[in-house]
């Protein structure tokens, strides 16, 4: 009882910021001994309301609060190159509150020590064989773990393969079943699908989509967004082509010779900390395959916030920040 009490008193007290800019109050902590179950990544798994959650990258963590979920958070862990994006994130104050667990890649021991009953993270973003942080091994700790929706077309047998926005109201929607807050999240994917209708119905009749090329970073490979990354989704209701949309990755490496041979009309950079937006566009320009390509020649470089381009509810921001954009390149 003093549990639910503290919880209670605290969602009274502390107002969150909405991925739409309304104020919400934070969702009070359910009545113990409840549970819910939901398919994720295929398989349906049950989970005891968390109390104690801990989320890995701005995905998670946006998620989480944009459901009004920071009070049941022992804490996040957020690379340092994604720093930028808080500062021109809805949740900024959110994530002064909750605390930041690390700077660097989720650990067990990172989960272990905040004693979390609940991670959220994504298949070999967070979660990884290799580090030694997996669910399976979770479980064996007593810890349940949820995976991003978005990077289930790569993790168990089932392979579940769902478009990166899709995936994005799918996490919305389990986890408001999760943690008891169903209305909630009911009413915030509505709210982002009719933004995203809205964009939609925004793009020009009878005019080709835009050959867009996301480029995130490297100078002998460019790393870019492929099938299974939000970008695509995104490019395309603003009125774009994601040039390696078809590309069966969700961000991955490729050659300079596939970027040249698409003839891109627009350069989407993706803007984070240990790499300056400017810099990039600058190699790109010197890059002597691109310099006629028609997103060279017109100077069409559209910089973008990370925030924007990882699954979260940010992304449907992006969507409409790059439909203007086009709509202003006549695309």
């Amino acid at each position: 009882m003093k549990t639910r009490t503290r919880w209670a008193a605290l969602a009274a007290l502390l107002p969150l910021l909405a991925a739409c800019g309304a104020t919400v109050e934070p969702a009070p902590a359910p009545a113990g001994g409840q549970s819910a179950t939901v398919a994720n990544c295929g398989e349906q798994a049950t989970y005891p309301v968390p109390q104690r959650a801990v989320s890995y990258d701005i995905s998670g963590t946006e998620k989480m609060f944009a459901l009004g979920l920071a009070d049941r958070m022992r804490g996040y862990v957020l690379n340092k190159v994604a720093d930028p994006s808080i500062d021109g994130s809805a949740y900024k104050a959110d994530y002064a509150k909750v605390p930041r667990l690390g700077t660097a890649r989720i650990t067990r021991e990172i989960v272990v020590d905040a004693q979390a009953d609940f991670v959220f993270a994504g298949w070999n973003s967070g979660f990884s064989e290799e580090r030694g942080i997996t669910p399976k091994l979770l479980e064996q700790l007593g810890i349940r773990s949820y995976l991003h929706t978005e990077t289930c077309w790569d993790y168990g047998a089932a392979k579940a393969d769902v478009s990166p926005i899709e995936a994005l109201f799918a996490d919305l929607a389990n986890l408001g079943k999760i943690f008891q807050v169903e209305a909630r999240a009911n009413e915030l994917v509505g709210q982002l699908r009719g933004r995203l209708d809205a964009v939609r119905k925004g793009v020009p009749a009878g005019v080709e989509p835009a050959r867009v090329f996301v480029y995130d970073s490297g100078t002998d490979q460019p790393y870019t967004a492929g099938k299974h990354a939000a970008p695509t989704d995104l490019i395309a209701a603003a009125g774009g082509r994601n040039v390696f949309g078809e590309l069966a990755d969700g961000w991955g490496s490729v050659g300079w010779e596939p970027v040249v041979q698409a003839q891109p009309e627009v350069i989407v950079v993706v803007d984070y900390g240990d790499q300056p937006a400017q810099q990039k566009i600058d190699f790109v320009k010197s890059f002597e395959g691109l310099k006629n390509s028609p997103a060279v020649q017109e100077n069409r470089f559209y910089v973008m916030s990370i925030g924007e381009l990882v699954s979260g509810p940010r992304n449907i921001d992006g969507a409409e920040n790059l439909a203007r954009y086009l709509r202003s390149v006549g695309r």
